[in-house]
C-alpha cells in the first residue's frame, strides 16, 4: 500500500515513525508538510499545494490546521487516492461541521473519508465521532490501515497463580505507538492493578490528544484515549483480579 502523510509537526512525524517503523514492509510512506499558515478560508487550493505529489492509495492527514481539509480532495486527485483518514486528535484541527463537508467533498469524488475523534477509535469497520456515535466507513484501504494501526488491542496471558501479567502481545497498535510502551511494561504488573497503571503508561508516553474538554463526549480526548486502552486491559485482567468482601459486623444490642 502507497500512503501519503501529510503533517505540520512533531504529532504528525511521530505517526509516520510508527508507521514506518512498525508497519508492513510492503507499505510505503511518503511524506508531505502542509504550509504552516493558512487563510480562514482557502480559495484556491492549488495555491499552497506542490506542483506534484507522489502516487498514493491512501491518505493521512495528521495536519495540525483545519484548512489543510480543504486541500484533501485537490490531493486526493492529485496522488490518485482512493481513501483518507483525517486525524481528530483536537477539535480545533477539523471542527465537526468540516468533517461533514470534507467527507461529503470526497464521497463526491469517490474517495471514502475516516475522521476518527480521537484518532485511536479507528477500526476496520468503523471510527468515532463522539459518546456513542460510531460512523462506518466502508472502505477496504482503511480496514487494511485500521488492521495494524487504531484502536490499541493488546492480547494478555495472566498467571492463574500468582495473577501477574506474563505477557503483553500488540493485536493493533495505536498510531502513535502508545499501545506498544504500554505493553512492554505491563509485563509483570499485578492483575490488581494492571488497569489503573496502563492508564498510567499512556498519559506518560505520553498522549498527544487534547487536554480540552470536548462537546461531542463531555470529557477530554486524551481521557477517552486512555479509558479505551484501560477498557482492553481491564476486561481481560478481571477474571484474575483479587476482590475483596466486607462482612458487616453484628449490630451493638
Amino acid at each position: 500500500m502507497r500512503i501519503l502523510a501529510i503533517i505540520s509537526g512533531e504529532y504528525g512525524q511521530r505517526h509516520v515513525n510508527n508507521i514506518r517503523t512498525h508497519g508492513p514492509d510492503d507499505w510505503t510512506v511518503e511524506v508531505w508538510r502542509a504550509p504552516a499558515v493558512l487563510p480562514p478560508v482557502v480559495d484556491y487550493p492549488e495555491d499552497y499545494l506542490p506542483e506534484a505529489l507522489p502516487p498514493a492509495d491512501l491518505i493521512l492527514s495528521f495536519a495540525e490546521h483545519k484548512g489543510v481539509a480543504e486541500l484533501l480532495p485537490d490531493i486526493a486527485r492529485m496522488t490518485g487516492a482512493q481513501a483518507v483518514i483525517v486525524a481528530v486528535d483536537n477539535e480545533a484541527w477539523l471542527p465537526r461541521g468540516l468533517a461533514r463537508q470534507l467527507r461529503r467533498w470526497l464521497a463526491d469524488i469517490g474517495v471514502a473519508c475516516a475522521t476518527p475523534k480521537p484518532l485511536c477509535t479507528l477500526t476496520e469497520r468503523d471510527y468515532a465521532s463522539g459518546r456513542r456515535q460510531r460512523n462506518e466507513h466502508g472502505s477496504a484501504l482503511i480496514a487494511e490501515f485500521a488492521r495494524r494501526f487504531g484502536q490499541p488491542e493488546l492480547r494478555l496471558s495472566v498467571d492463574a497463580h500468582t495473577r501477574r501479567i506474563v505477557s503483553a502481545e500488540v493485536v493493533r497498535d495505536a498510531v502513535c505507538g502508545s499501545a506498544c510502551y504500554v505493553a512492554q511494561r505491563l509485563v509483570g504488573v499485578s492483575a490488581d492493578d494492571a488497569e489503573q497503571e496502563a492508564g498510567m503508561l499512556h498519559h506518560h508516553y505520553p498522549c498527544l490528544a487534547s487536554m480540552g474538554k470536548d462537546a461531542d463526549y463531555g470529557d477530554t480526548l486524551m481521557h477517552v484515549s486512555g479509558n479505551i486502552l484501560k477498557d482492553n486491559v481491564g476486561v481481560q485482567v478481571r477474571p484474575f483480579k483479587h476482590v475483596q468482601y466486607i462482612r458487616p459486623g453484628k449490630r451493638s444490642e
